[in-house]
């Protein structure tokens, strides 16, 4: 039953929803989405669920004439909560204000509101089991749609259940990988218990005849079952509503039988109907005052309610069915379309309904006029004020639209575009940034459009496009203003380079160096990008991939510190990447583990997939060396497949290298070169070509290929001339004394491990040794062999290089020494996951849950969550023994 009304023919449907509250009665939170075309039940399923939930519930639907008015549904959809706002961190409530206009333009990213938003219900939710429903969500504002993508990404440990439902087709709401319930129609047999249901005992023709024009769809034997006279029923004339081919009964033809009992209402009623579904806020004082302008009165409305098309409560005025108010507008002609957008702008005439104004007058606008468009400019910065950026940019454009002068156009499009890049509308801010940059003269204004354009291409298209957008820019602007080329032509040899396209990143590099500017950057440009990009990600990154991880860890620290501090999500990603390859190559596993494992729950969250990859990628080595095979395998083929798809053939080429490394490990040479040998020459290069080296040499010595080591070895000398960092040369060495043999492969073992010890890259000093061990103990000098296996294994062990420890400890036994049992994996002793790492790490310096939540972009409730988790793995019950449980765990930073 749903509010009195059997649900026929749904027994899975009905199903999947109580198996979804339930899970959020035991604290599991989830979410679920169901579409379909109108009229075939998604409502009646959320009314149901409502019916049998038995906990508190908020909800909210999605409103076609609302959709270009930011956090409108979230607004609806949160109103009950407002009171526990004070209750958020600093940073998120002054976000949430910001976007509901109860407070003043608020720092962050657009993602930081949907963390709010979700850290909101949570605190009204207060522990307990929640059911949020969002229905209509075809018909969402961006702003609102983007709140409710992030809440369904992080309800997890929230005890919180959504269901949203949308109908189908272009525009309908999506969720990669969300289970979904597609609503058809109902089976003959449902279809004629509904039928006997709604319209009594029907003759079998007559029945099966508006099964068949219907399609089993249950609004439409609904609305069909109403219209049927005496005549009708007993099969003499076939209905009027079923006048239509054979074949499935489409959503138009619901709507057309509303709007044909609509036709049939007076005059007067019909334009209270139009201008009510032209405002659609549902205020009927609103809608009397406009309608009053077209001649209209309440009395007038009396006709469409006794035909039960609308029904009024107090001051709101409600359509039966969202197909009713769609009939309403789409089947008046437009004139009067028109007259009633005109109407409704006469009368919001407080600052309160700028936005509402300035929209009706821009929709009922037929051609361009300078006021509208500048009511819609203060539509637009309302908007983005708020944090609607989406809304924002769809302003800006229809302001542009709306105005004949050129230079205004251009100003209003590049607006259009900044605000669809802070929105995340990619797609968007490439059409709409082409579109400005055919009006633009300035280099300057040039050149901020090309990056914009880029970024986008970047995410949407692929790195490569990126590229040739910069590349042609630069071509425009370099003979104008040669300074305004410099940053278009370094992000553009990023760009190529991140794609692994050595011609594209050989071309910008030849034009920087033909490039008329002064102080010239030094060249080559692949190495030189960290210093001519210095504070941001993408420098970080390079000064760690460049061999200085100590300078990147320090950059990308400091920067996921600011980027946390100031609520900027959406660059969280890359940052945590750098940050996460910088604690690799420090030998900080667990480090790493945490880092990489934030920047792909982020990049997910934040949809950045390329980002995300970088994350898996690490993930994936943090494995080959764990000697983790079927983990690796999986991530490898994850990053190579994912990376490949979307043009970042350098990032493919990590994936490779872990597969390698893993096979290195574990003693598979010859599998190790093949895949080593084959990575792309282009990929990060010269940096990612020259990192594998090493790894190269060693395969092709073990594997019984020497000639091989010798290109590798060639090309890691050059590199490491250039980086002039220790453990690079301490690790030319050690691939100089691997290839070699003799008095002179000694005393360059030797040199080796005397310059590891300057710093630097611990695992690679830890193989030094064992390579050296390894060396003295086939000479038969196992004492000194043991003093070198010994430090080996002691790095291994600690940073879980399981086949390598194993290694150490057989030529340790090899030398007639044992070096005892090996200690319990580090990652699976405990079995704690990295986000909980990471929170119990934070917890353990006396963080609070509040302030971890802050952190790390989660709610309370989901830090208690996972502490409680992490305490049963640990073995600990109070937060007082968690620095101790870590450090017997090997698992402190």
């Amino acid at each position: 039953m749903t509010g009195g009304r059997v649900l026929f023919g749904r027994s899975h449907e009905l199903s999947a929803i109580e198996d979804l509250l339930a899970g959020a009665r035991s604290g599991r939170g989830d979410a679920l989405l169901v579409s379909g075309d109108a009229g075939t039940g998604k409502s009646a399923l959320l009314d149901h669920a409502r019916s049998i939930a038995a906990m508190r519930t908020l909800s909210a639907t999605g409103v076609e004439s609302e959709s270009q008015l930011p956090f409108a549904a979230a607004h609806m959809l949160l109103r009950a909560t407002f009171g526990h706002i004070d209750a958020l961190p600093a940073l998120q409530a002054d976000g949430i204000r910001a976007a509901f206009g109860l407070g003043p333009p608020a720092g962050g990213d657009r993602f930081l509101v949907g963390l709010a938003g979700l850290a909101l219900v949570s605190e009204y939710a207060g522990g307990e089991p929640l059911l949020c429903l969002v229905d209509d969500a075809q018909w969402l504002d961006q702003a609102s749609a983007d709140m409710v993508h992030f809440m369904i990404r992080r309800l997890g440990a929230e005890g919180i259940a959504l269901i949203v439902a949308t109908r189908e087709g272009e525009g309908a709401f999506t969720v990669p990988g969300l289970p979904e319930l597609r609503l058809g129609g109902l089976a003959a047999c449902d279809a004629a218990r509904l039928l006997g249901t709604v319209a009594g005992e029907l003759p079998a023709g007559v029945r099966d005849r508006i099964i068949q024009e219907t399609g089993g769809n249950p609004l439409a034997l609904i609305e069909v079952a109403a219209q049927l006279d005496p005549e009708q029923r007993a099969g003499r004339i076939i209905p009027l509503a079923l006048h239509v081919a054979a074949g499935s009964y489409q959503p138009g033809r619901i709507q057309a039988a509303f709007w044909h009992r609509i036709r049939r209402l007076p005059d007067r009623t019909r334009t209270l109907l139009l201008v009510a579904a032209a405002d659609d806020t549902g205020d009927l004082g609103v809608v009397l005052r406009a309608a009053h302008r077209l001649g209209a009165t309440l009395p007038d409305l009396a006709a469409a309610e006794q035909d039960g098309l609308v029904e009024v409560a107090g001051s709101v005025l409600a359509f039966r069915h969202p197909l009713v108010r769609t009939a309403a507008y789409r089947c008046a002609p437009a004139a009067q379309r028109v007259a009633a957008h005109q109407a409704l702008a006469a009368v919001y005439t407080d600052a309160a309904h700028t936005d509402r104004r300035a929209w009706h007058r821009a929709v009922a606008a037929l051609e361009p006029d300078a006021d509208v468009a500048a009511d819609l400019e203060v539509a637009a910065e309302l908007a983005a004020v708020r944090g609607g950026h989406a809304e924002a940019s769809a302003a800006y454009e229809r302001a542009a639209e709306l105005t004949d002068d050129p230079g205004t156009r251009f100003r209003l499009l590049a607006a259009a575009a900044e605000a669809a890049h802070q929105a995340g509308r990619l797609a968007q801010v490439i059409t709409l940034a082409g579109r400005a940059q055919g009006l633009a003269d300035d280099p300057a204004a040039l050149t901020h459009l090309a990056r914009l354009r880029a970024n986008a291409e970047f995410e949407r298209v692929s790195p490569r496009q990126a590229c040739l957008t910069l590349l042609a820019c630069a071509s425009l602007v370099a003979d104008r203003d040669p300074p305004a080329a410099l940053p278009l032509l370094v992000e553009a040899a990023w760009r190529a380079w991140y794609a692994g396209d050595g011609a594209l990143a050989a071309d910008a590099t030849r034009r920087l160096e033909r490039l008329e500017v002064s102080p010239r950057p030094n060249l080559p440009v692949r190495v030189d990008l960290a210093r001519l990009t210095a504070g941001d990600e993408a420098s970080a990154l390079l000064c760690v991939l460049a061999g200085d991880e100590d300078t990147g860890w320090t950059l990308a620290t400091a920067l996921v510190t600011e980027l946390r501090d100031g609520g900027k999500i959406g660059r969280l990603p890359l940052a945590l990447a750098a940050l996460a390859i910088a604690e690799l190559f420090r030998g900080e596993h667990p480090g790493a583990s945490v880092a990489a494992a934030e920047c792909v729950r982020l990049a997910a969250d934040t949809g950045q997939p390329r980002r995300g990859a970088l994350g898996t990628a690490v993930l994936a080595l943090l494995a080959a060396i764990g000697g983790h095979e079927k983990r690796c395998a999986v991530l490898a083929e994850e990053v190579v497949g994912h990376a490949s798809a979307h043009g970042i053939g350098s990032v493919a080429a990590l994936g490779i290298w872990a597969a390698g490394l893993l096979d290195l490990g574990l003693g598979r040479y010859a599998e190790a070169l093949r895949r080593l040998g084959g990575l792309p020459a282009d990929a990060f290069a010269p940096f990612l070509p020259a990192l594998v080296a090493p790894d190269l040499v060693e395969a092709a010595v073990r594997a019984g290929r020497p000639e091989l080591a010798q290109e590798p070895l060639g090309r890691f000398a050059e590199w490491s001339a250039q980086t002039r960092r220790p453990w690079a040369d301490a690790v030319l060495l050690r691939c100089r004394a691997l290839a070699g043999e003799g008095a002179a492969a000694e005393e360059q073992y030797r040199a080796a491990v005397a310059q590891h010890a300057e710093g630097g890259r611990p695992f690679e000093r830890a193989r030094t040794e064992l390579l050296f061990g390894e060396w003295l103990r086939r000479a038969r000098r196992r004492a000194e062999a043991r003093t070198h296996l010994h430090a080996a294994l002691q790095v291994f062990d600690r940073t879980g290089a399981r086949p390598w420890a194993v290694r150490a400890r057989m030529e340790l036994a090899a030398t007639g020494e044992s070096a005892g049992p090996a200690p319990v994996d580090r990652g699976a002793a405990p079995g704690l996951t990295p986000q909980e790492l990471q929170i119990v790490r934070l917890a353990a310096r006396h963080l609070t849950n509040r302030e971890i939540a802050v952190q790390l972009f989660l709610s309370r409730r989901t830090v208690e969550f996972h502490l409680c988790r992490a305490y049963r793995k640990l073995g600990v019950s109070a937060r007082g023994e968690l620095e101790d449980a870590m450090i017997r765990a090997s698992l402190t930073s």
